[in-house]
């Protein structure tokens, strides 16, 4: 599909964002331009005993942590709630209790100020930050195949336009966050265990342990991580996981990270195959920010004449500028074909919010389209 860059000077400008889909609480003030007024992450520690995100624990942090955040924003971007033009939130995909935190406080200041209110996809959110200003080189222009890989997510996607998304595989088990967590938690490394792998790694031979290659050579772009997580339990005696040598853990977590990489870079070759002419290949999530894969990833792009982009580390994470951005970019599609700025206030969070889900938005002009 052709891409044209709206130009829409009379939307509801600045966008003050709240996320709160998972474990981080974030809020961010960004302009119809892409510039960042403001932006604050928390992320949570009540789920460190516990070795991954507690849901009860999560939504009441959020609800403890949001209006001082939501006032800690403003000031630093210097401004009252009356000079906000629109409030946006995650309303899915996620984990419930957290998602009607953050919506619910986004709808009250949306109604108390007389404000629209945006429901975003999170995913649509991760989808479109590689065209905020200063991103990518190029802007990413449509269409671009992005590759997602978060604790909860790992697909390749083909983005062909705001709301217009094609999802050509997906993780049919663990997504590629999930079992760096789960192989940190057997190697004693703590949680979140994505990051301790990678520091652990850096110490290790990435060949040392051979590991299988689920669905490695397979058709399509499907991911499967169980398998391999399994396989690296079994290298591993039940009695004296938390108290290995430190070499023989820095290699088997060396190679856990080799055999993901090696998975991903497979599965991409196909998603490439299966998409005509992307522009660009984007990478999103908070995996996105381990320094073995984001390498891997630019030599694939190289060697296939693609740009490459992926967003700054604080952007690959869960974090609210994504969320400003993404209802920037549905106000300013919406727009361009005569639309007028979505209220949602009646739309309900969702913990499953496909991205089929959103063509809709760019036809229906009614109050919460999105529900």
């Amino acid at each position: 599909m052709p891409h044209t860059e709206p130009t829409c000077p009379d939307l509801p400008t600045p966008v003050m964002a709240i996320e709160s889909s998972c474990d981080d609480t974030a809020c961010a003030i960004v302009s119809t331009d892409g510039r960042i007024l403001a932006e604050a992450t928390l992320s949570q520690s009540g789920h460190v005993p516990f070795g991954g995100v507690v849901p009860e624990i999560a939504a009441r942090a959020h609800l403890g942590a949001l209006p001082a955040l939501v006032r800690d924003t403003l000031r630093t971007a210097g401004m009252q709630p009356h000079d906000l033009g629109a409030i946006a939130a995650s309303c899915g995909p996620g984990l419930i209790g957290g998602l009607i935190v953050g919506a619910d406080m986004g709808k009250g200041m949306a109604i108390a100020l007389d404000r629209p209110f945006i429901a975003v996809n999170h995913i649509e959110a991760h989808a479109l930050t590689a065209r905020l200003p200063g991103v990518a080189a190029n802007g990413a222009p449509f269409p671009y195949l992005l590759l997602l890989v978060s604790g909860g997510h790992c697909q390749c996607i083909a983005v062909e336009g705001v709301g217009h998304y094609r999802r050509l595989g997906g993780t049919i088990d663990d997504a590629a966050g999930e079992a760096f967590d789960k192989v940190a938690k057997m190697l004693g490394l703590g949680w979140p265990g994505g990051p301790a792998v990678e520091r652990l790694a850096c110490e290790g031979d990435p060949h040392a342990v051979p590991l299988p290659r689920p669905l490695m050579g397979r058709p399509g772009c499907d991911f499967s991580f169980s398998g391999l997580k399994t396989a690296v339990a079994q290298k591993l005696p039940a009695e004296v996981r938390t108290a290995l040598p430190r070499q023989q853990a820095a290699d088997i977590a060396a190679s856990f990270q080799q055999a993901v990489s090696d998975i991903v870079i497979d599965r991409l070759g196909h998603a490439l195959e299966m998409m005509e002419r992307p522009t660009t290949l984007v990478v999103a999530g908070g995996v996105a920010a381990n320094g073995v894969l984001r390498t891997r990833l630019h030599e694939f792009a190289t060697a296939h004449d693609l740009p490459f982009a992926a967003p700054p580390l604080r952007l690959c994470t869960d974090n609210a500028v994504m969320v400003a951005w993404a209802a920037i970019e549905t106000m300013r599609a919406r727009a361009a074909l005569g639309l007028p700025v979505p209220n949602d206030i009646a739309m309900r969070p969702r913990p499953r919010w496909p991205l089929s889900d959103m063509a809709q938005r760019m036809t229906a002009d009614t109050d919460g389209a999105a529900a």
